[in-house]
């Protein structure tokens, strides 16, 4: 299964995100009210960078509340790594372990065509391992 796969139920334009001109108050509201862990980050049509709770979490910690006023751009973490819609959801998986992050941007030609989460591989993976112990059970029983 490949990312493109993945995703295509959802439409790339109801990705959200920011730029990096927003102000982090602005970014840290978003993701309070969506209830989400991070934001793409936009310089035009290419994605500069992912803003995320550990981007608040590391500034704040070393810069206090005065940071909130900064842009984006200035905390994001960036580059950022990014994949395209035909890289297989495990290698996709492994890469998030490896590099240690929970977001990746799904991009195409540089323009951002969607957005995962660890979380939505986990599932996929649980998913997938659940139907085929479910196809195991009933090959054995018929068996």
């Amino acid at each position: 299964m490949t990312i493109a796969r993945l995703i295509a139920d959802r439409e790339a334009g109801n990705v959200l995100t920011c730029t990096i001109q927003t102000p982090m108050r602005d970014a840290v509201a978003l993701l309070a009210e969506k209830r989400i862990g991070a934001l793409p980050v936009m310089e035009g049509e290419r994605v500069a960078g992912i803003f995320s709770e550990r981007d608040v979490i590391y500034c704040m910690a070393s810069q206090g509340a005065g940071c909130l006023d900064r842009p984006v751009g200035e905390v994001m973490t960036a580059p950022a790594i990014t994949v395209t819609g035909d890289e297989p959801v495990d290698r996709a998986l492994a890469l998030m372990t490896k590099r240690r992050i929970r977001h990746l941007p799904v991009v195409e030609s540089d323009r951002l065509t969607g957005f995962v989460s660890i979380g939505d591989l986990v599932k996929f993976r649980f998913d997938q391992v659940q139907q085929e112990a479910e196809n195991m059970r009933s090959y054995i029983q018929t068996a």
